[in-house]
């Protein structure tokens, strides 16, 4: 896991320039490289401190232990995965970096208490995690990174079910090919399935960007080289190739962001209230426990023409942390290849500044 979400953070930083673009749904804001990245890193470096020189190899002596007793959760594959999730999603960063992050965390709970993954645990993970980032928009639609999680987790799950469930390293090996090629055929398929990408003739930036994410799992799993080829001939792509959301309509309104306590009846309140006010609405369980109150931590996003309603509405629901209000429109001062944008407008201890 370690592996995996580093490799992730080096090649999402080596690819955000190219991945912001290409961006121009939902919409034409040219951020999903640089949120992308951002979210991975924030889970990568939850992981950092892990020790894992206290952790017995395979066939030490258990009763030698130069490093004292090893925590069982560093050895625990859906442990490890759950606290980058957690990471990742109070970190999160626009549409794409709030949706990987559900994909993490939902992807960690069938892991939990297992030390090594395998074929049958890979295609549960990946089928769990497209299942709650589908669901955790108000409007999914196909053609976006959602469409290449659910092709990933489909061609898992045949590799398994052809193996009758074969726990061994070689199947998965094979359950990883599967994925990552079904992936790559999904990312293919997005240009035809929106129109403003096929008017474009550009594939979805967010689905580029599991895809490289699915392929830094396979490498770090298998211990080959990511594949260099992987993204030849997708439109739009190549280095030379302009930064096609800068000639795009400039989108109007702000991007609304934070984390919040709510019950189940006030969440399901706070979505309805956010899908009449806007659009993208995200909204997912931060961790799976609820307070003393009854209450769980959300993750919420919503992309509105003013951010003044949606944060009075989430204020008068709950007590929100890490409010963030970001304009939607990229300035036209700003340099084609900067990706990353400021914050319009931070709002925390009850003021905007």
């Amino acid at each position: 896991m370690k592996r995996w979400l580093g490799k992730a953070e080096t090649t999402l930083g080596n690819h955000s320039d190219r991945l912001n673009a290409i961006n121009i749904f939902p919409v034409a804001d040219g951020d999903t490289g640089t949120n992308l990245y951002l979210t991975v890193r924030a889970a990568a470096q939850a992981l950092h401190s892990l020790d894992t020189a206290a952790i017995p190899q395979i066939g030490a002596d258990p009763g030698v232990h130069s490093f004292g007793p090893p925590d069982p959760a560093q050895n625990d594959v859906g442990a490890i995965l759950a606290r980058a999730g957690l990471a990742a999603m109070e970190q999160a960063r626009g549409n794409s970096g709030t949706l990987f992050a559900v994909f993490l965390c939902a992807a960690a709970e069938p892991l939990a208490g297992h030390h090594r993954l395998s074929a049958p645990l890979l295609a549960a993970a990946l089928n769990r995690a497209q299942l709650r980032a589908w669901s955790a928009l108000s409007d999914p639609v196909p053609g976006t990174m959602l469409s290449v999680m659910e092709a990933a987790a489909r061609a898992a799950a045949m590799v398994d079910s052809a193996h009758d469930g074969d726990d061994s390293n070689h199947t998965l090996g094979l359950a990883l090919d599967a994925a990552v090629e079904a992936a790559v055929a999904a990312v293919v398929r997005t240009e035809d399935q929106l129109e403003a990408l096929h008017a474009a003739h550009v594939v979805d930036a967010g689905g580029v960007g599991m895809l490289l994410i699915l392929d830094c799992l396979r490498s770090a799993v298998l211990g080959e080289e990511l594949q260099d080829q992987l993204l030849d001939g997708l439109h739009g792509y190549d280095v030379q190739d302009p930064h096609i959301h800068a000639g795009m309509p400039r989108d109007e309104g702000v991007e609304v962001m934070c984390t919040i306590s709510l019950s189940p009846l006030d969440a399901a309140m706070m979505r309805q209230r956010l899908d009449e006010m806007g659009e993208s609405v995200i909204m997912s369980q931060v961790g799976g426990t609820a307070d003393a109150a009854g209450a769980y931590r959300w993750r919420v996003h919503v992309h509105v023409p003013d951010a003044k309603p949606a944060v009075a509405l989430i204020r008068s629901l709950g007590e929100p942390s890490d409010i963030s209000v970001t304009e939607l429109a990229v300035p036209d001062a700003e340099p084609h290849g900067a990706g990353d944008r400021e914050p319009a407008g931070q709002v925390s201890d009850g003021h905007e500044r």
